[in-house]
């Protein structure tokens, strides 16, 4: 068996601390292994050096630093390895959920949203604080931590946000300017001046902060594009106007047929209604009405027997009594929720009542007429 003289236990040990190996107590354990390879496997007549250096890599994958690394994580996070597991199921469920949740959504299936809640609730509160702390764990300075944190807590509103504004559900614009508030005023200044000061970092630090200004703007335009708070309130303000022209065009008396579709109109209406968030003139939002216009929902059922009633009464006072094609009841009405919002519901259904309030009052004046 081969024996190592003490400067050559010299030279394996200083090369340990060359390669990255700092904690004393690694560098020995490391040195004992890698002699006791050498002793068992090197022939009396084979070189050193190259036995040595041709065979020092089995050890690590890339350097030697690695082994430090790992092995600082196993006695400071001794959770490391499994909250690696659950990061990575995580994420790879957290797709998925999102991914088959949007085909579901693009195909108007039942359970889309069901899916993609459960998709971005995983990523945002599951998978992304995890890839932090494991990222928070591998820097070494507290303004790097800060620069992860940033980022994290940035990927968490903006998958709320994506949420939110996916479900109509109040608050996304909130989430929306908060994720680029924190981005462009917070994680871009702290990312940029923490960066820029090493030569090392400078040109990856100038372009990721070009990129997260670019991806600031993009999603600060998108939130200038989309419709105001000011439209909606006209939208409001014009159904309330047809709402009262309607109640003025409402005839003392009715058949019982228009009393039947009157009935339906307000039953679809109060369920629309029924469906509201906060708004200072109506508590209206622009949101889908809901499941119950959507598959065999209650609201559904609702509009085919206002189909039903429209096309008897039609059959009776001619076709061209109340209107029919390209309105609403001239579509798949179990796909209602999720071609029209609430307040589009509502004025179609106004529309009709308009028209029906019209006819019964032709038809009175015909009677008295004849």
């Amino acid at each position: 068996m081969y024996r190592l003289s003490e400067e050559q236990i010299d030279y394996i040990l200083n090369d340990i601390r060359r390669g990255g190996i700092e904690t004393e107590d690694l560098q020995l354990n490391l040195l004992d292994h890698i002699c006791c390879i050498i002793e068992r496997e090197l022939g009396e007549n084979d070189d050193f050096g190259h036995f040595y250096h041709s065979n020092v890599h089995r050890l690590y994958k890339n350097n030697l630093r690695e082994i430090e690394e790992e092995t600082v994580n196993l006695l400071t996070f001794k959770n490391y390895y499994t909250m690696r597991k659950v990061m990575i199921r995580a994420g790879v469920l957290s797709a998925t959920f999102f991914i088959i949740g949007s085909i579901f959504k693009l195909q108007h299936w039942p359970g889309a949203g069901v899916l993609i809640v459960l998709g971005i609730v995983s990523f945002s509160l599951l998978f992304l604080p995890l890839l932090c702390i494991m990222k928070a764990r591998e820097v070494r300075t507290s303004r790097d931590r800060m620069v992860v944190a940033l980022a994290g807590l940035i990927g968490i509103l903006f998958s709320l946000a994506t949420m939110f504004t996916v479900m109509h559900w109040p608050g996304a614009n909130v989430l929306w300017f908060s994720s680029v508030g924190v981005s462009g005023l917070v994680l871009l200044p702290v990312y940029f001046f923490t960066g820029i000061r090493h030569p090392e970092t400078r040109l990856n630090t100038s372009l990721m902060s070009v990129l997260i200004l670019g991806i600031s703007g993009l999603q600060f335009t998108l939130l200038n594009t989309r419709p105001g708070p000011s439209q909606g309130h006209v939208r409001v303000q014009a159904w309330i106007a047809e709402e009262t022209l309607l109640q003025s065009m409402q005839p003392d008396s009715m058949s019982v047929a228009a009393a039947s579709i009157t009935n339906l109109c307000t039953q679809i209406k109060s369920m629309a209604l029924a469906n509201a968030a906060d708004n200072p003139t109506l508590k209206l939002r622009e949101g889908r009405p809901g499941d119950e216009f959507t598959q065999a929902g209650q609201g559904v059922k609702l509009l085919a027997a206002l189909q039903k009633a429209v096309y008897d009464y039609n059959k009776v006072h001619g076709h061209a009594a109340l209107p029919y094609d390209g309105t609403l009841l001239d579509n798949d009405l179990s796909q209602t929720g999720y071609q029209y919002t609430n307040l589009s519901l509502l004025t179609a259904v106004t529309q009709l009542q308009m028209y029906l309030a019209n006819a019964e009052g032709n038809h009175r004046i015909a009677a008295v007429i004849k």
